[in-house]
C-alpha cells in the first residue's frame, strides 16, 4: 500500500484537478418540477431527476459545512414517505459558506447532480446533490428531524448485492434493498440525520481528523478491539467512518479499542476516503480502552529471530529514527535479521540522482546502538535511479540488517541493480550466484516496483536463504464500497507475476537442496488468503507463517476499519515442519494514532 498520508495527498491533488469532471449529469428533458427530497433520491443510487431542475424543494437544515471545497448544507424532509429505500435527506452544494443555519426551514430551487468523489474513473458511488441553488428561508429555530439510529440490528449482515452484468457490474441501477444489504442500507440514509451510540473505535484517528467505528461489536473482533478482514466474502458491515462538522482541534484522538460513548449524531455523507461517513455535529465522549504496544518474546540462544519491518519512507531528515530504534530493540527484542522495506536514499524525496542509502541506514544503526541494541551490520543493493517506484526521488529499497554477534552474512560478489541472482549446486548444496543479489530485476513484473533482495546467512553452521520483498501496492484498486460489486483489484495482476517469480526462485533452491531453509518475507501488499499468497506458496514451496496464529490475530495493517494482513513471512517446508516455529505480529503501529509507520513488524523465531 502507499502510505496513508501520501495516498491522501495524491487523492487530494487528483480531486482538485478532476472535480469538474466528477459530476455525472444524466441526459433528460430539462424542466422545472416541484418535488420532495425522497422523490429526488429515488429507489436507486442515482436520482431519477439527475440533470433536471427542481423547484421549491422543502426541508429542515440538519448540518452546515463551512470548510473545504465541498461547502454547503444538508436538509431533510420532516415528513417522510413510507418507503425505506428512499432517503429523506440531501446535500445542497453552495460552493461558498452557506448563510443557512441548523434548524432553518428552507426551500431550494436548483439542479440535481450526481457527484462522484474521486472522479468517475475511481469507480466510487455517487452522491446526490442539489447544485446552483436558490435558497429561501421560511423560518428559523425549528426542531431537527430525529436521527435514524444505526446499530447492530439495523445493519444487514450481507455487504453488497452483485452488480448488474449488463452495466459492467455496477450496482447504481439496482433497486435498493436496505433490509438485505449494508451498502444499500447506508445509501438509503444518504444525506439524512443519523446516530450511533457507544461505538467502538476500529481504526485510530488519522492526521485528517477521521476515525472508524463499528456498530457491530461482535463482528469479527480482535482481542485488542479491532475488526478482522479475513476473506473477500467476509465483509465487515458495521464499519462506519466518523468525521466532524466542528474544528479538528476538538476531534477525539483515539486508538483502536477506545469508544465513543454516548451518542454521535450528524448527516450521512459519502466520500472517496472510505465511503459512507457520519459527519458529526455531536460527538460522543472518548473513553480509552487502554491499548498498549506489544513486545515479542526474546529469542533463545539456539533460536534464530528474523523480522520484517516497513519503516515508511525513512530518510535522513526524518525525526523517527529513535522511535524505530526503540521499537526494534525493545518491542522486537533485537532480532538477528531484520529485513527493512522503504529505506530511502540519502537525499530522501529530493530527485537529484542520489541512490546511495548509507546515511539512512547508518543513522538507524547508530540509533539502535543508542537504544541499547547491538551494532547491526547491513547489506543492500542500490537501485537504478527512479526505477523502483514509491515516493518520487526516494529510491526506496529493501535492506538486510543483521547482528554479526549472532549471525554471519555470506558475501559473494556479482550482485548489482541489474544482474539477476541465480542458484548453483556446490558440494551437493544450494548456493546463490551472488550474495546479496536481486531477483530477476529486468523482468517486467518488477516495473516501477522494488526488486527482491536475496542473501545467504549462516546461523550456528546452518545456511539460511532470505529473500526480502516489497510487492506492488494496491493503488488503483476499486474500493470495497465501490459502485462495482465485486470491486476490481487491478493491482493484483502485477503482484501475481511477482509472486510467481519469487515462488520459482525458491523452487530453484529447493530443487538443488530439498531441505534448504528458505524465508521469503516483507511487505507483500496482499492478504494471507489472496491469490498472491497462494502463488507464493505454490506446490508447497512456501507457507505463510502468519497462518499459525488464530484468525483473530492475523493482521499487520489497519485500513478503513478493516484489520488485515499485508506483511508476511513465508517459510520453506524444512522450517515449517521441523524447527519449532513461533510467529508474532507485533502490534506497535497500525492500531495507534501516533504511529511511526502504518505497518506492524513481524517476527519469526525458529531453530535451523
Amino acid at each position: 500500500m502507499p502510505s496513508k498520508s501520501s495516498a491522501r495527498l495524491a487523492a487530494l491533488t487528483v480531486a482538485a484537478v478532476c472535480s469538474a469532471a466528477s459530476t455525472v449529469v444524466l441526459t433528460s428533458p430539462a424542466h422545472a418540477d416541484t418535488v420532495r427530497i425522497h422523490d429526488i433520491q429515488g429507489t436507486t443510487r442515482t436520482s431519477p431527476y439527475a440533470g433536471r431542475q427542481v423547484t421549491d424543494v422543502a426541508g429542515i437544515v440538519t448540518g452546515v459545512r463551512t470548510y473545504g471545497s465541498s461547502r454547503g448544507f444538508w436538509m431533510q424532509d420532516p415528513t417522510p414517505d413510507d418507503n425505506p429505500a428512499t432517503s429523506e435527506g440531501v446535500f445542497v452544494y453552495t460552493g461558498s459558506t452557506p448563510k443557512t443555519a441548523v434548524g432553518d426551514s428552507v426551500t431550494v430551487t436548483g439542479t440535481v447532480s450526481e457527484y462522484v468523489p474521486g472522479g468517475t474513473s475511481s469507480g466510487n458511488q455517487s452522491l446526490t446533490e442539489i447544485t446552483r441553488p436558490t435558497i429561501t428561508t421560511l423560518s428559523t429555530g425549528n426542531a431537527v428531524p430525529a436521527p435514524t439510529v444505526i446499530d447492530a440490528r439495523s445493519v444487514p449482515s450481507a455487504y453488497a448485492p452483485a452488480g448488474d452484468t449488463a452495466a459492467n457490474g455496477s450496482i447504481n441501477g439496482l433497486t435498493l434493498q436496505p433490509s438485505k444489504y449494508a451498502l444499500d442500507y447506508y445509501e438509503s440514509l444518504e444525506g439524512m440525520n443519523v446516530q450511533v451510540s457507544d461505538a467502538r473505535v476500529v481504526t485510530a484517528t488519522d492526521p485528517y481528523a477521521e476515525l472508524w467505528v463499528t456498530v457491530k461489536p461482535h463482528e469479527h473482533p480482535t482481542r485488542r478491539g479491532g475488526t478482522i478482514y479475513g476473506s473477500y466474502d467476509a465483509q465487515n458491515t458495521g464499519r462506519l467512518q466518523i468525521q466532524s462538522l466542528g474544528t479538528t482541534a476538538d476531534f477525539p484522538v483515539a486508538n483502536v479499542g477506545d469508544s465513543l460513548t454516548g451518542t454521535t449524531t450528524g448527516p450521512m455523507d459519502y466520500n472517496q476516503y472510505g465511503g459512507y461517513t457520519l459527519v458529526a455535529s455531536r460527538l460522543g465522549t472518548l473513553e480509552s480502552g487502554g491499548l498498549q504496544r506489544e513486545t515479542t518474546k526474546k529469542q533463545s540462544r539456539r533460536e534464530l529471530a528474523v523480522a520484517t519491518y516497513n519503516v515508511e519512507n525513512l530518510d535522513p531528515s526524518d525525526q523517527t529514527f529513535d522511535q524505530h530504534a526503540a521499537a526494534i530493540v525493545h518491542n522486537l527484542q533485537s532480532p538477528d535479521i531484520v529485513s527493512l522495506e522503504e529505506i530511502q536514499d540519502n537525499s530522501g524525496a529530493t530527485d537529484d540522482g542520489t541512490v546511495a542509502a548509507d546515511e539512512t541506514v547508518g543513522k538507524l544503526i547508530d540509533a539502535i546502538v543508542a537504544a541499547g541494541g547491538p551494532r547491526y551490520d547491513w547489506r543492500s543493493i542500490d537501485p537504478v535511479n527512479d526505477q523502483d517506484g514509491g515516493q518520487p526521488g526516494g529510491n526506496i529499497r529493501n535492506v538486510f540488517l543483521f547482528n554479526p554477534q549472532r549471525v554471519s552474512f555470506v558475501d559473494r560478489a556479482g550482485g548489482d541493480a541489474t544482474t539477476a541472482v541465480g542458484v548453483t549446486k556446490v558440494h551437493g548444496k544450494a548456493q546463490l550466484t551472488a550474495s546479496p543479489g536481486r531477483l530477476a530485476p529486468a523482468d517486467a513484473a518488477w516495473s516501477d516496483s522494488r526488486k527482491p533482495l536475496a542473501g545467504e546467512f549462516v546461523f550456528r553452521g546452518r545456511t539460511v536463504f532470505v529473500i526480502g520483498n516489497h510487492f506492488a501496492s494496491k493503488g488503483g484498486d476499486q474500493a470495497l464500497h465501490a459502485q462495482y460489486q465485486p470491486p476490481t483489484r487491478r493491482s493484483e495482476i502485477q503482484r501475481h507475476a511477482q509472486a510467481t517469480l519469487v515462488n520459482s526462485f525458491v523452487k530453484s533452491i529447493l530443487d538443488v537442496q530439498k531441505n534448504a531453509d528458505v524465508i521469503a518475507l516483507g511487505d507483500m501488499n496482499d492478504f494471507e488468503f489472496s491469490d498472491t499468497a497462494k502463488l507464493l506458496e505454490g506446490d508447497g514451496a512456501l507457507w505463510s507463517a502468519i497462518k499459525s496464529l488464530p484468525k483473530s490475530e492475523r493482521y499487520t495493517y489497519d485500513y478503513q476499519g478493516n484489520e488485515q494482513v499485508l506483511d508476511q513471512i513465508l517459510v520453506s517446508p524444512s522450517i515449517r515442519r521441523g524447527c519449532g516455529l513461533a510467529y508474532d505480529s507485533v502490534h506497535i503501529n497500525s492500531e495507534f494514532h501516533d504511529q511511526i509507520s502504518d505497518h506492524d513488524p513481524q517476527v519469526l523465531r525458529f531453530r535451523p
